[in-house]
């Protein structure tokens, strides 16, 4: 019921700025559901990753490939069936002073991990990574504690290394990579959808690229590495060839 002491000028713009408004919040629900549907697993026609599945072979100019954590797996065959990745890392001892790291890198996991490694017994000299990726602060964090502490890094044979998991592969001391295993790329995610944070956060976008390109640089690593995360979306990965590994730095020889 319109309230008669309201001149109908006044109500009239009123209802326009909450019809607006609501249009903005259904505009704003539109763009989220479209970001999920980008990495859902069918896509409308123009919509979500336009790249081949992961599942099939990479060849040189031809490297992205889709990507989702909690789905999509490299059709390789690894060194070992590690099962469902673990949702965090998980350090476990293989043989004498080699240890293997695995799972997804959870908020937190730095610190976590890196008192594991000051408990383990024997003192890890190397870890063996297998991951889809995750935290990229958590990641630096023990990367930069694996070089200072002189630990190397490995991969298996089939075994992957994914998003944010090749920063921890970079802080090895020694970094040994079977041209076999699979090492990839992509932009960073930040927040739980990535379609708008990208839109409102540049300024931090920016800043954390800064710092993953110096941390790659104080590792000894090309920070031209970035050229291909940056140019892949968050929903594709574009997997290294051994001779970008080479060439970048990620490869030092036997760990």
């Amino acid at each position: 019921m319109s309230d008669p002491q309201q001149p109908p000028k006044t109500r009239s713009l009123v209802a326009r700025v909450l019809t607006g408004a609501l249009v903005f919040q259904v505009g704003i629900a539109a763009l989220l559901v479209l970001g999920d549907m980008q990495t859902a697993s069918f896509a409308w026609p123009g919509l979500g990753p336009t790249a081949p599945r992961l599942t099939e072979p990479v060849a040189p100019g031809d490297q992205r490939r889709r990507f989702r954590p909690d789905r999509d797996r490299p059709a390789t065959r690894p060194a070992r069936d590690p099962g469902d990745m673990p949702p965090r890392l998980v350090l476990t001892a293989v043989e004498g002073t080699t240890y293997r790291l695995e799972g997804s890198i959870a908020p937190g996991d730095g610190a976590r991990v890196i008192k594991l490694i000051a408990e383990a017994r024997p003192v890890p000299g190397r870890l063996i990574l297998q991951s889809p990726g995750g935290s990229v602060d958590d990641a630096l964090s023990l990367g930069r504690h694996l070089r200072a502490e002189g630990i190397g890094t490995a991969m298996l044979p089939g075994e992957y290394c994914f998003s944010a998991c090749p920063y921890i592969l970079a802080g090895g001391a020694a970094r040994d990579i079977p041209d076999d295993a699979l090492v990839g790329v992509h932009q960073h995610y930040f927040g739980e959808n990535t379609l708008l944070p990208a839109a409102f956060a540049v300024e931090d976008i920016q800043a954390g690229q800064g710092e993953v390109m110096a941390y790659l640089d104080a590792m000894g690593i090309d920070p031209m590495l970035m050229q291909h995360a940056l140019t892949t979306p968050p929903d594709e990965i574009y997997i290294l060839l051994p001779e970008e590994l080479r060439a970048y730095g990620l490869v030092s020889g036997d760990g």
